[in-house]
């Protein structure tokens, strides 16, 4: 099966092939993953999360009507998932909410570096994560698929429901904001 087009699978899966499902959530899993648990910033929440979009996907197959990929359609679940469970959460404040230390920054990439050097770039990315995590919901949802999942505006503007220009124009207000809140210390100051 993994020799299949994502569009042969689904058409499989839509007649209840559940090897061909299983091969299509297979390929974006991961992917899925890392961007619900770029919201979440929370395993056990994103663990949640990436199996109720499966779920989610697979009893809403019959529905694809494969007007954009089945890429593009998973993300729009997961998504929305995410941006639901995040919304209902925001409202339940007397929850205590676990959040592991979760961050956008590779582990490994900064083996090499000085002692001084590594301080400094992980002080910059926990102020960055910090910047990223203080954006409204509107202006990070599009900022998280576009630089940290490698999403084009037009595949975030599918996901999102939205067009390509309100896509632009949310990256480029999240960018000033993220410049803003990032300016002293960008300024050395």
């Amino acid at each position: 099966m993994e020799d299949f087009s994502d569009d042969q699978l689904v058409k499989l899966a839509k007649q209840g092939n559940l090897e061909a499902f299983s091969e299509l959530a297979g390929r974006f899993k991961q992917k899925i993953y890392n961007t619900i648990l770029s919201f979440t910033k929370n395993h056990q929440d994103t663990d949640d999360l990436t199996q109720e979009t499966f779920v989610n996907a697979f009893k809403s197959l019959k529905n694809f009507k494969q007007c954009s990929s089945f890429y593009t359609w998973f993300y729009r679940i997961a998504v929305n998932l995410t941006l639901t469970f995040l919304k209902k959460r925001s409202r339940e404040k007397d929850r205590d909410v676990y959040s592991e230390d979760y961050s956008f920054h590779r582990s490994g990439e900064a083996s090499n570096a000085s002692p001084e050097r590594y301080s400094l770039k992980m002080e910059l990315t926990e102020r960055l994560n910090k910047a990223i995590d203080s954006l409204p919901l509107l202006y990070k949802t599009p900022f998280i698929l576009v630089v940290f999942q490698g999403m084009t505006h037009a595949q975030a503007a599918s996901v999102l429901s939205c067009s390509e220009n309100t896509v632009s124009w949310r990256m480029h207000k999240a960018r000033k904001m993220l410049q803003t809140k990032l300016k002293l210390y960008l300024e050395g100051g």
